[in-house]
Parts: structure tokens; C-alpha cells; sequence
């Protein structure tokens, strides 16, 4: 079959979703299919371009014209769709139902081509809290156009539990994970530890719920917890999150149990991992109305090895003996549990891994395919 993997935006080194996507890509060749990927960028010039496979398909110039230009410009797509006779488009929503978008799915269905929107996160409204006057419109726009949008697809991938979204049937598919790219840690976690280093790995936003575990920290000392634990937080951190953060640790004092080590990849961010007893997640998705969500995070985190605490209903775990669960509220995080939880925790990091074998990006695209 021949794909198109059609995305709004283009790739980053640094970025946890251009990961993803490069491995959904990856799981979809690897079950014999041609794909075509299709990205918008800035080049060093300024001009804005899309691209299939890194040449030029269309380039839009630069300045205001150009970037009106990339928004509402989709003949280009279509026409290599329908020369090259794609059979399914892959799209990666971008929040940006309009008449011009649907209109390209409308031509995709009109020359038979098959078509999925991938929604990574539903609903997504909440997530625009605090965004500015741009942004907002955008959504507003994206909130009158979105159930048309839906209409000319052939379903919404979705990794919520929704049987339908925006009056469209769903694929409920998990999030996968690529285990080749992901190393096992290699350190037994010691029963038992005096100190304790717990990880979380994000870019950094309110509903991943990192203050709940700052702010339990600073109850557990605040009780007379004896055990040293620190919480070593990787990857970026905006502003307002970071005042929140510096504001609980000065208000507990426990400046040295909460490290900002910044972004880290290859074998700084592995040795971080290796000195790890237990990872963090997901602890505020119902910040942002999410109550099932399977994140990429749960699955990069069993793919090393760890055993992690999440608040949100991930189907994929829930029974993992590894899994701490913590209640979908605002409350600190109960350290004194964690650590009893930890302590107790004897399964092996080859086991964790071994654990979600069926989670790989080739299994779960497979099943999009399969229901198209």
C-alpha cells in the first residue's frame, strides 16, 4: 500500500513527538507498506515550504503572504496524492479544522484515497488555557470546523477509549513504542536504598502534576520523614510552571531534593536513568479534563525498565505490578506510600520491558490498517 504520512509541521532532534511520528513511520514500513512524509518548515531563508521526503513540494515564499498562504494552500498535497496514487493518507491533527483543510480531505475522498486523522490528545480545549489572543482564535475557528472535518475522513485514530469523536467512528489504537531506540536499564534496583532518586522526563505543562510530588515531598519532611528522596526533573520548564515549582520548594525548604537538570539526551539522560529507582508520569491529566489517555511517557518509562506513577486510567497498565496508581486530584503525593511501594518492588527491569512487547509502533499501526 502506498501512505501518506501527512504532518503540519516539521521535525525536531529534541522533540519527544517528532520521535514518535519518525516511529510510527518506521512500524508502518516495517509491515512492507511505501510511505511518502509529508512536513511544513522554515527554512535558514525564511521561506516557508512543505515537503515529501525532504524536497520541496510546494514553497510559499516568505513573509505574511506566505505564512496566510501555507494555511489554506493544500492543491499541491493532492496533487502528489493523486499522481503518485496514494491509497491512505495518514494526517496528524494540528487543531486546524477549516474550510481549506477540509476541503484537501474532500479531494482525498473523491479519488478514493482513504483517510485518518490522528487526534493525540482528546479533548483537547482544556490545553489552551492561558494561551494568547492568536492561539485562542485558532481553537475557536478549529471548535466550528472540526465535526465537518471529521465527516470526510474514514475514522479518528484515537488513544482514549471514545467509540466516536467529533461524530466520527474511531480506531483506538495505544500508544507504541520503538524498543530498539529505548536501552533497558541495566541496574538492579537495590531492595531496601537509603536515598532514593525518583525521575520524571517531560516538557514540562501544568497537567503533568510535577508540583503534587514537590509539594510531597515537602509534607513528608514536614512529618518527620527520615529517608533521603530526591526528585529529578528532565526537560524543559516554562515560566509560570517553574515559579510554581521554586515557590513549593522554598516554601517547604527542600531546596536539595528537587534537581532541574534541563534537557538530556543520549548518555546523560541514560546515566540519569541508571541512578533512577522509580519514574513520575502523568499526575494532573484531570487538569485538563482527561480522565483515559495512554501517553508515550508510560511506555518509554516501562520500556527502560522502571516502575512509574501515573493519576490517569491507562488501560495498558492499570494491572502492571510495577504501577503505583495516585488519585486524579490536586493533593501532594503521599511519599511515605512511594517509598513503601518501592521498597517492596521486586520484579526485574527485563521483566517491566518484557511486559509490553505488544505496544510496539508495527502492532498498532497494523491495526489502523487492518480497519481501513
Amino acid at each position: 500500500m502506498k501512505i501518506l504520512f501527512l504532518i503540519y509541521h516539521g521535525f525536531s532532534e529534541v522533540s519527544g513527538i517528532s520521535k514518535k511520528i519518525h516511529y510510527q513511520i518506521n512500524g508502518l514500513r516495517q509491515l512492507g507498506h511505501q510511505v511518502f512524509v509529508c512536513t511544513y518548515d522554515i527554512k535558514d531563508d525564511g521561506h516557508r515550504v512543505r515537503f515529501i521526503d525532504d524536497k520541496p513540494l510546494q514553497d510559499f515564499g516568505n513573509g505574511r503572504l506566505a505564512a496566510m498562504r501555507k494555511r489554506c494552500c493544500y492543491g499541491a498535497v493532492v496533487k502528489f496524492a493523486v499522481e503518485n496514487k496514494i491509497d491512505f493518507v495518514y494526517a496528524r491533527s494540528f487543531h486546524n479544522a477549516n474550510p481549506f483543510t477540509i476541503r484537501m480531505f474532500k479531494e482525498f475522498k473523491r479519488a478514493g484515497i482513504k483517510s485518518v486523522i490522528e487526534i493525540p490528545t482528546y479533548p483537547y480545549d482544556q490545553e489552551y488555557r492561558g494561551y494568547g489572543k492568536k492561539d485562542q482564535l485558532e481553537l475557536a475557528i478549529d471548535k466550528i470546523f472540526r465535526k465537518r472535518l471529521a465527516k470526510q475522513t474514514d475514522a479518528i485514530v484515537t488513544f482514549t477509549q471514545e467509540k466516536e469523536i467529533f461524530g466520527q467512528r474511531t480506531i483506538r489504537i495505544s500508544n507504541g513504542i520503538e524498543l530498539e531506540a529505548i536501552p533497558l536499564k541495566k541496574a538492579e534496583r537495590q531492595v531496601r536504598k537509603e536515598s532514593l532518586n525518583f525521575i520524571g522526563v517531560a516538557e514540562v505543562h501544568y497537567w503533568h502534576g510535577f508540583d503534587r510530588l514537590i509539594a510531597g515531598i515537602g509534607e513528608y519532611y514536614n512529618n518527620g520523614g527520615t529517608r533521603s528522596v530526591a526528585f529529578h526533573i528532565i526537560g524543559g520548564i516554562a515560566d509560570e510552571d517553574m515559579r510554581g515549582f521554586t515557590g513549593l520548594i522554598e516554601k517547604y525548604g527542600i531546596k536539595d531534593k528537587v534537581v532541574f537538570h534541563g534537557q538530556k539526551f543520549g548518555k546523560e539522560l541514560n546515566a540519569l536513568f541508571e541512578d533512577a529507582d522509580f519514574a513520575v508520569a502523568s499526575l494532573g491529566r484531570h487538569r485538563s479534563g482527561i480522565t483515559y489517555i495512554k501517553t508515550l511517557k508510560n511506555r518509554e518509562y516501562a520500556a527502560r525498565g522502571l516502575g512509574f506513577i501515573y493519576s490517569e486510567i491507562d488501560d495498558d497498565f492499570e494491572a502492571k505490578p510495577y504501577i503505583l496508581k495516585a488519585a486524579a486530584n490536586d493533593a501532594p503525593i503521599d511519599i511515605e506510600q512511594m517509598i513503601d511501594f518501592v521498597d517492596h518492588l521486586t520484579i526485574t527491569p527485563e521483566e517491566i520491558r518484557k511486559s509490553i512487547y505488544d505496544l510496539t509502533w508495527e502492532r498498532q499501526m497494523e491495526r489502523v490498517i487492518s480497519e481501513i
